[in-house]
């Protein structure tokens, strides 16, 4: 089926072969390029379908489709040898330099004879000397085909790397990656790093470099003691390469290099983004190449003992590890003996031996901000988090271990959940006998126990399951003729159905009057209930207080405080009369909470002061972790960050002495992060936010983990590891979950946004410009959110403007204004306008003035409407900003006299510079730029001379010396000019 409108005209088959070269290599642009030659074929013109031929033959090389590109090229080489007066210079030279990818496709095909390889060598050659064309490229090829059958290397080597560059040869980048390899195959790393260091250093490059240098140079790397090299380069080089059919090999080293390294999870994750690959790779050779990557990643799986784990491969059925791993075993020794065949050597065998039989190089680098181990890709259920301490002791008896656990549990000691967990594994046995022993009671007891433990230990937000878990386990503590616990699950149902009414509410006096009615139920209940043990008592007090504080919590108002100290107060003299240990310190922890719901944090702190000096003396153990952590967020909020950082690392060090689920480790870590960037350290925040985020996965708290991994995210890109970054969120965006729209859109639709800024930081213009064009037409239909609209379809508008694509541009800026009538964002849409319009005034000059006024008009509009409504910008004043780059703008096009009258608005706007470094440097900028406005374009030098030196001393005497160096330099050329 035809992917578009055979073109009716040789202009329209241009346009379409134009549109094609934008398309990425794969299937689409394949067909659509064989599609136009057929249709060039109807014009009966030679150049047209020379251009088409020429097009199908990229599209079969970059395509990883090696055997149809010399059929393309013998089309080619035809309509040469009959018309050659129809091949300009540049068709010309595109010819001869085919002669290469035909080298390369022919050696790719192990059924291609060797005398057959070396008969074309002799053609390329007999042309090139026919043509009167240097030779180098001939031994080029040559020295490549020594190297592929593993013969006579040094002598092609040195016959190719001795010759004079042509017009014909390899790029720098390519040929540097050759000698390179030659230095690799003869043991040399460091040379091959040397070599190496223009192409991976970003010197040179080409469409095909730095990845293929950088996939072969990531061993030598670690080999040679600079993995942190090899860890930056392989973030940077696997990107420029996955899912790229015609740069399959170099997956496959990437893959080998995960092996090798100890990060086998992040090797199966990147497998399965290049699932394609498996089925879409045509080249023989590229396809051994990959295998061979594939096979050491998944016998390095197997081998740690995990080859029952689930992996993709060949369409057509589900694979494991290890039966991954046979049949790749057997595909890449076949084509190995192929190639060997053909070449007469065992070099594909030997060098297939060599990469399956190599160690792995280190134990562990942490090469993604996400750590995972194969723990965490395990199928059945979700990785639990390792154990930060020594299993509690559980009593063996079963008689005994019901009594350890209940009175664990009234105490609230961490350890009971040890003892809940075995009980339940017991009783859930089809053989479970229950115990006949008065101190245990019946069944129906110990069933409502573990129902109240289920229940206690679901998330935050499960109220309605925690709330049917507790009226189970209620209605079985009545069975069991224990009105005492009954009460308490009641009171825990209560509760919860408060949090559930207080959800579905609007209105604050709604959410607080469930509270209220929580209460009263819970005290009606408390006097209801006699014979209750002072624990019980205690634990439905604290539930009171609870309430109370929720209330409290939810409505501010200054009459519901009196209230939660009162019930507090009672809770406390209960517990102290009846030494319960756990909530004496369970009400002073809500005493300290009530105080900072009311803004009183000193009194809050005072109170956390004692209860720590009470809970070392005293205990429990196990709440100072939580104290210590709120005592960090207390001087988190009075400013006193050190402190903050303090506490919360203390209470994360102790929380390693107890269960995991027993302490909020991933709070701690979060409140870390926040001290952290209070301090200045953001490196370290950025390893507590990852951490957080790995410890909400491994509970299966998803939403709360793509957060915080979001937050990481952002503040990697802050701190400019755009790489970091982009391999943070490619590995959160091909979770399946993500995948198949299960996650909420808006949250992925931020990951997207931080990765598509994350692509325009790290340059990727085309790749950041499509996910930006695709996030701004999802965005168009956020109803309830224009505001956010209007910031991604202003931020896609720059992307366009930067790309030269000013009309779609100028419909997304449209897009945004729209939206921004909407919910304004006057500082977004402004800094967008002012953009386009320098952008338009740069790249098309006095042609594209007129657009580029029309988007300073709409800036002025932005502008005008945000004075009105006395909004402050947070970065530099719209109007003084807007003239400045009325000044630019008009600069750009040579309208001198217009950009200095802009430009003197600009200052006048502006007045005098003070103590402020940025208003000093805005001031700083519009001086300069008048200056050299003025002294160098418009040829008036000493008017320019004068306003520079008066700006000067003005600067240096406020301190801003930075700011008044371009000023100075300015003035020198100036005077230098005269």
């Amino acid at each position: 089926m035809p992917t578009a409108p055979h073109p009716q005209s040789t202009d329209e088959l241009y346009q379409a072969l134009q549109e094609n070269d934008r398309r990425p290599y794969g299937r689409t642009r394949t067909v659509t390029a064989e599609e136009l030659v057929d249709a060039a074929e109807v014009f009966a013109e030679p150049v047209p379908l020379i251009h088409a031929l020429f097009e199908l033959q990229e599209a079969y090389t970059y395509g990883s489709e090696p055997r149809k590109s010399p059929v393309v090229f013998a089309r080619l080489l035809t309509l040469f040898d009959e018309q050659p007066d129809v091949f300009d210079e540049r068709l010309r030279h595109m010819l001869f330099w085919r002669f290469k990818w035909v080298a390369n496709a022919l050696r790719a095909l192990p059924e291609v004879p060797l005398a057959s390889l070396r008969q074309w060598l002799t053609e390329m050659r007999d042309r090139y000397e026919k043509a009167g064309l240097g030779l180098q490229p001939y031994y080029g090829q040559a020295c490549q085909l020594a190297a592929h059958v593993g013969e006579d290397t040094t002598l092609a080597y040195e016959l190719w790397a001795g010759r004079t560059r042509t017009r014909l040869s390899d790029c720098e980048a390519c040929e540097i990656c050759e000698r390179a390899l030659y230095h690799l195959a003869a043991g040399d790393d460091e040379r091959a790093l040397r070599a190496w260091e223009p192409v991976l250093g970003g010197k040179e490059s080409c469409q095909e470099e730095p990845a293929r240098s950088v996939s072969y140079a990531l061993l030598p790397l670690l080999r040679t003691g600079r993995p942190d090299r090899a860890r930056e380069l392989h973030l940077a080089g696997y990107r420029a390469c996955r899912r790229n059919p015609s740069m399959s090999g170099e997956v496959g080293r990437h893959l080998e290099f995960c092996a090798l390294t100890g990060n086998e999870a992040r090797g199966l994750e990147l497998l399965a983004e290049n699932r394609s690959l498996f089925d879409e790779v045509d080249s023989p050779l590229a396809l051994f190449d990959f295998l061979t990557g594939v096979e050491v990643l998944l016998q390095r799986v197997e081998f740690l003992g995990h080859g029952e784990l689930p992996a993709v491969g060949f369409s057509g059925r589900t694979w494991t590890v290890a039966g991954l791993r046979a049949e790749v075993r057997g595909r890449a020794d076949d084509l190995a003996a192929h190639f060997d065949t053909r070449n007469g050597t065992t070099a594909h065998t030997d060098r297939r031996r060599t990469r399956l039989d190599r160690a792995p190089l280190l134990d562990a680098l942490e090469l993604t901000l996400r750590t995972r181990g194969l723990d965490d890709v395990a199928p059945a259920t979700p990785a639990a988090a390792p154990a930060a301490r020594t299993e509690a002791a559980v009593p063996e008896a079963l008689p005994e271990l019901i009594v350890r656990a209940r009175t664990l549990d009234a105490q609230g000691h961490p350890d009971a959940q040890a003892c809940w967990a075995r009980l339940r594994t017991l009783v859930t046995a089809r053989d479970y006998v229950h115990p006949d022993d008065p101190a245990v009671g019946p069944l129906v007891r110990l069933r409502a126990d573990l129902l109240a433990d289920e229940a206690s230990r679901t998330d935050d937000d499960e109220y309605a399951v925690a709330a049917a878990l507790h009226e189970e386990a209620a209605g079985l503590y009545e069975d069991a003729g224990e009105p005492g616990d009954a009460a308490v699950a009641r009171a825990c149902v209560l509760l919860a159905e408060a949090e559930i009414a207080a959800e579905g509410a609007e209105e604050p006096e709604a959410k607080a009057a469930a509270f209220t009615t929580a209460h009263e139920a819970m005290v009606r209940l408390h006097e209801a209930t006699p014979g209750l043990a002072p624990h019980q008592e205690a634990r439905l007090l604290r539930m009171r207080a609870t309430a109370l504080g929720l209330r409290l919590q939810t409505s501010r108002s200054e009459e519901h405080i009196a209230p939660v100290f009162a019930e507090v107060d009672l809770l406390l003299a209960f517990a102290t009369r009846h030494d319960v240990a756990g909530q004496i310190s369970g009400a002073l922890l809500l005493r300290a909470s009530t105080h900072a719901m009311t803004g009183d944090l000193p009194a809050a702190v005072t109170e956390v002061d004692a209860l720590l000096d009470r809970l070392k003396a005293h205990g429990p153990a196990w709440h100072l972790t939580r104290t210590l952590g709120l005592r960090g967020r207390l001087q988190l909020g009075l400013g006193d960050a050190r402190a903050a950082h303090a506490d919360l690392a203390e209470g994360l060090r102790l929380a390693a002495d107890w269960p995991a689920d027993a302490v909020d480790t991933v709070r701690l870590h979060s409140d870390l992060a926040e001290a952290c960037m209070h301090l200045g350290h953001p490196d370290e925040a950025l390893r507590h936010l990852t951490r957080s985020a790995e410890l909400e996965l491994r509970r299966d708290n998803r939403t709360d983990a793509f957060c915080a991994y979001s937050n990481a995210a952002r503040l990697t890109l802050d701190l400019g590891r755009v790489e970091d970054c982009i391999a943070l969120l490619d590995s959160l965006l091909a979770e399946p979950d993500v995948a198949a729209g299960e996650v909420d859109d808006r949250l992925v639709a931020q990951l997207r946004l931080t990765r598509a800024r994350a692509l325009h930081a790290g340059e990727d213009l085309k790749a950041a410009t499509t996910e930006f064009v695709a996030l701004a037409a999802e965005s168009a239909d956020w109803d309830d959110d224009p505001g956010s609209h209007a910031m991604i379809a202003a931020e896609t508008a720059v992307l366009l403007g930067e790309s030269g694509e000013f009309g779609r541009a100028r419909e997304a800026a449209d897009q945004a204004l729209a939206a921004h009538a909407r919910s304004p964002r006057y500082e977004q849409l402004s800094n967008c306008l002012r953009e386009l319009a320098r952008l338009q005034a740069q790249q098309q000059g006095p042609e594209g003035l007129p657009d580029a006024l029309a988007f300073l008009a709409d800036a002025g509009k932005v502008a005008d409407e945000a004075r009105a409504a006395e909004y402050e910008a947070r970065g530099r004043s719209l109007d003084t900003a807007l003239a400045y780059e009325y000044g630019r703008v008009n600069a750009y096009v040579g309208e001198y006299e217009d950009a200095l009258a802009a430009l003197e608005k600009a200052l006048a706007l502006l007045g005098e510079p003070g103590a402020e470094e940025d208003h000093a440097g805005e001031w700083a900028e519009c001086v300069r730029l008048a200056a050299a406005v003025e002294g160098i374009y418009l040829e008036r030098p000493a008017p320019a001379l004068t306003r520079l030196d008066t700006a000067v001393p003005r600067l240096t005497a406020l301190g801003h010396t930075e700011a008044a160096e371009p000023l100075i330099s300015l003035a020198a050329r100036l005077r230098d000019e005269e």
